[in-house]
């Protein structure tokens, strides 16, 4: 059994690892690459044969795990895809998404290049749609055979719905090998997504290091943090509170925890506008795949009804709407994306609430260093928009309540519920270097044998 490492190793994005047993090759997962040292078109370039690959196994729906795979049948993939019904869904919809991105930086490059075109997309609509068709879903902790000698099962990871860790028990030549793959880890009791649980024994680990070194408060609720900005910014106040979040989780998250507030009395009505085209898609994911969710979401549902609509809550549905927000003068909430504010439309909203010492922009999740997110959080006095230098004045603040990932503590959990004496190796991958150091070396002080591959780096299992 071999293993290598071709995405993630030492950064977050990109992920893609490939094991293979005998002459059998499995993918799991198949991410964009997206960081800044890396230019799109590299995401063509793959280091294998894709043609020769059998099957890939998709643990979430997120683009750094998925965004490259209509990238591979581009290039001659030709096998299932296999996941959870959930992440085929919310993956055909961030693939599409994907599509619309590639387009709008070719065309936006495509006008200031005297050459008159930018860089040309990935994939095209066809491609996401032909990937759309070799999905084949699986459920939850039910054994999927992938050949005589292989066997898959997910397991229910948190992080995102349907999301999973994959687990593989391989019978090479008579002897059992177990290899897990941890996807992206996430929280305990977050709202709407059912608890990460823990992995079965393995003899080897590839494990997320993303929060490495990182830790979550616990001193404030979702419930808490939402009702004490929302009492300061629009019922003290006729104010308006801007939530920028990701289209899917986030925003099903925040939309669940403020239907528990508002349904349950513990504020006066506040319109809520979420502004996401993307979002009201996967909300509906979310409703059709209702099983997936947490018992706390379904017994709210049957007490209460849907989780994702209530008085006061309003989806827009176009951009004419979205522009006519910047004329509704009551105190209100506007649930948008992008979540770092690269794009999307945020961006409108900021422009004309930037200068509002009535507004508060909440971040309800992580923004990269060189994002508008960063350099508001940062404190910049001054930000640059849509060709214009904006003064901020609103009330810049933060949470770390909705992170959807496991924190240091978490994941040292995850790894030390494994017996030592058994678990043979971990591999730490999707992360920064920094965490990945320092998750190593708690790890190592409590007895397991961790390595830090180097992309590309291959292991004899």
């Amino acid at each position: 059994m071999k293993l290598t490492i071709w995405g993630a190793a030492k950064q977050v994005t990109g992920s893609m690892h490939l094991l293979e047993v005998g002459q059998y090759k499995i993918l799991i997962d198949c991410g964009l690459d997206y960081e800044k040292t890396t230019r799109q078109e590299e995401n063509e370039i793959f280091p294998f044969k894709p043609a020769e690959i059998d099957v890939v196994v998709l643990t979430h729906a997120h683009i750094d795990h998925s965004g490259n795979l209509p990238t591979l049948l581009r290039m001659g993939f030709e096998g299932q895809i296999l996941c959870t019904a959930p992440t085929a869904d919310l993956a055909e919809l961030l693939l599409l998404d994907s599509v619309n991105l590639f387009m709008g930086k070719m065309r936006k490059k495509g006008r200031r290049s005297r050459a008159g075109s930018g860089p040309r997309p990935l994939y095209l609509q066809k491609h996401v749609m032909e990937t759309a068709g070799q999905f084949v879903t699986i459920n939850f902790n039910k054994p999927f055979r992938l050949n005589g000698d292989i066997e898959l099962q997910l397991v229910p990871a948190g992080h995102l719905l349907g999301a999973a860790s994959a687990v593989f028990k391989i019978n090479e030549n008579g002897v059992i090998k177990t290899i897990a793959f941890s996807g992206d880890i996430g929280r305990k009791d977050y709202p709407v997504i059912v608890n990460p649980q823990p992995l079965p024994q393995v003899d080897y680990l590839v494990c997320e290091s993303t929060y490495g070194g990182r830790y979550h408060s616990r001193e404030e609720t979702i419930e808490a943090t939402l009702i004490r900005t929302i009492e300061e910014t629009c019922i003290k106040t006729p104010g308006r509170l801007i939530i920028p979040a990701f289209s899917i989780g986030r925003t099903q998250a925040l939309v669940y925890s403020l239907n528990k507030i508002f349904s349950t009395g513990k504020l006066p009505p506040v319109k809520i506008f979420v502004d996401s085209p993307l979002a009201n898609y996967a909300t509906e994911v979310y409703r059709k795949h209702h099983a997936y969710l947490n018992e706390e979401a379904k017994s709210f549902y049957n007490h209460n009804g849907d989780e994702f609509e209530f008085d006061n809550l309003h989806y827009v549905q176009n951009m004419k709407e979205s522009k006519s927000l910047s004329n509704y003068l009551e105190p209100c909430i506007i649930v948008s994306s992008a979540g770092m504010l690269e794009g999307g439309r945020i961006q409108d909203h900021l422009y004309h609430n930037l200068q509002n010492y009535y507004c508060t922009i909440l971040f309800v999740g992580y923004s990269a260093k060189g994002t508008l997110g960063h350099r508001l959080l940062r404190g910049d006095q001054f930000v640059h928009l849509r060709d214009r230098e904006l003064a901020v004045y609103a009330k810049i603040t933060r949470t770390d309540t909705l992170s959807g990932h496991a924190d240091h503590d978490d994941l040292v959990s995850l790894v030390t519920s494994q017996d030592k004496r058994q678990l043979k190796s971990v591999f730490l991958v999707h992360g920064e270097p920094e965490s990945m150091r320092t998750l190593e070396a708690d790890l190592t002080t409590k007895g397991y044998s961790v390595t830090v591959p180097e992309k590309g780096e291959t292991f004899i299992l």
